[in-house]
């Protein structure tokens, strides 16, 4: 056992033995005593499909709605609640399958729906994020009840794969601001009830709860599931608590490889961070190599683009960004600064003492260099406010649940700017917007990829962001909870199979 986790083992041992007194009292204030409890480090954002892009709401509102879409583990398309057939390059006919859950209200899913959910996203005064990664989507059209058709302005081959909008009932569908608390979907599960720290689902085939408590702190995470106050967590945790649950009696653990885009982002409208020749120091200053082997103990590998290079459009050929300190330095002497004159910037990240620690070594890696680095850290929602409206020079943030390289579209085309996307850093490039807007219009999947990895070696020299890592995905579990399952991306979709296998 390393000295971390040796350490980390002691202080367990304590809080252990100091929560171990009011441990009943804090399970017993839960009357769902069959319920499954999921520790989170961040509650959804928002629970309407149409709006969310954190990583939370999104996982957690692919179990409350149905997708058209979905993807098998391959990250290929397949038929969700519809199949699908391409009449010519215009034009797709959706069918919805018979088999289809009815909305939680009983209301049965239409055509209807469908076209409502999707009118209202590509509406450009509705400022949904979503509507610039459907802008190919000419119309939508209600053909019969079980029957939509979609127009395109461009032909697109991977077309399907765009449409992982969670289905809205039309009523709740026309609404800008339909009630949380009584929206109606028609996945897997039931929204039972959202509170400020604590969001209550049941699935709909046999009225297992699942219950997810907000517990920001990840020593209180461990805790909780070792004293049986909760039954899962996954994620957010260092790799001493991890080592520790991985020692821990009566502790199932479960890990894979993950597909999670780690990266460092920039403001490129500020003086500093928009000057390519600063950013190009920072990502030589970092040492990737050494913070995945020391701070997460090998549970992470290198990244170079938002999309792994085994994906079908990824790029397995980027050229790395090595840690070359002598050459950061040297570039920015050039501008002027040094031990003498060093560089200030700020970086925002959260609360979550992991990222504090990442932020910590990180600044400590560029101080060798000749560059001061603040650190700021704020509760979840303000820090990814402050994100989604520009207010950084730096941050950090990861990529979950990509599946399509429409990501590209999203997070880097000059039309994607929040509102209406996620080109939170301000990045604009008129050779990126024209590549993916040839990559739109191509005829086969060859094409666009050769578009792609071309628009992948521009934004890997352009540097809006530096990438980092893909980070492993991890959890823990109970014993008595079986069917748990690790996806590459980090969904919460096996919660549809997970059981508990004994009385609790």
């Amino acid at each position: 056992m390393n000295n971390s986790v040796r350490n980390f083992t002691a202080f367990i041992f304590v809080a252990v033995f100091l929560l171990g007194g009011c441990s009943a009292q804090l399970a017993g204030s839960n009357d769902d005593s069959q319920a499954i409890r999921f520790g989170i480090a961040s509650m959804p954002q928002n629970l309407d499909p149409r709006f969310a892009t954190d990583a939370s709401s999104e996982r957690i509102n692919q179990l409350l709605y149905a997708r058209l879409v979905n993807f098998n583990e391959s990250l290929l398309p397949v038929p969700g609640i519809a199949d699908w057939q391409q009449l010519d390059d215009f034009s797709y006919i959706f069918r919805l399958k018979p088999e289809r859950l009815p909305f939680t209200n009983g209301v049965p899913v239409t055509a209807k729906d469908v076209v409502a959910t999707y009118r209202f996203v590509l509406d450009r005064k509705s400022l949904s994020p979503h509507r610039q990664s459907l802008s190919m989507i000419e119309s939508v059209q209600r053909v019969d009840d079980e029957t939509i058709k979609f127009s395109l302005k461009q032909p697109d081959p991977l077309f399907p794969a765009y449409l992982q909008l969670g289905i809205m009932p039309a009523s709740s569908a026309s609404d800008k601001e339909p009630d949380e608390n009584v929206l109606h979907g028609s996945g897997e599960f039931e929204l039972i009830s959202k509170k400020q720290n604590r969001l209550t689902i049941q699935r709909r085939t046999d009225k297992q709860i699942v219950i997810f408590d907000l517990v920001k702190d990840p020593t209180v995470r461990v805790l909780k599931l070792i004293n049986g106050e909760i039954d899962l967590l996954q994620n957010d945790l260092s790799p001493e608590m991890v080592g520790y649950l991985r020692q821990t009696e009566g502790i199932r653990s479960l890990q894979r490889r993950g597909h999670n885009f780690s990266y460092i982002g920039f403001n490129l409208n500020d003086r500093y961070t928009g000057d390519k020749r600063i950013r190009k120091a920072l990502a030589q200053a970092i040492n990737r190599t050494e913070i995945i082997q020391y701070v997460f103990q090998g549970a992470a590998s290198r990244a170079e683009s938002v999309l792994p290079g085994s994906h079908w459009a990824g790029h397995d050929q980027l050229q790395a960004y090595r840690f070359n300190p002598d050459k950061a330095r040297q570039i920015l002497s050039d501008l002027g600064y040094g031990p003498e004159n060093p560089l200030q910037l700020t970086y925002k990240t959260s609360t979550d003492p992991f990222r504090i620690k990442l932020a910590t070594v990180i600044q400590q890696q560029l101080k060798t260099v000749g560059i001061e680095m603040v650190i700021k850290s704020y509760d979840w929602g303000t820090f990814f406010g402050d994100i989604k409206a520009g207010n950084f020079q730096m941050y950090s943030l990861s990529w979950v649940g990509i599946n399509t390289p429409d990501i590209f579209n999203y997070a880097f085309h000059s039309e994607s700017l929040p509102p209406e996307g996620a080109n939170r850093g301000r990045y604009v490039s008129s050779q990126v917007d024209s590549l993916l807007e040839t990559a739109k219009k191509s005829s086969s999947l060859e094409q666009q990829k050769s578009y792609y990895r071309q628009i992948q070696e521009i934004v890997h020299s352009d540097l809006p962001y530096i990438p980092l890592w893909y980070e492993d995905q991890i959890a823990f579990t109970a014993e008595d909870i079986q069917g748990y399952r690790l996806s590459a991306n980090g969904n919460y979709l096996s919660l549809n199979d997970i059981q508990r296998s004994k009385p609790h």
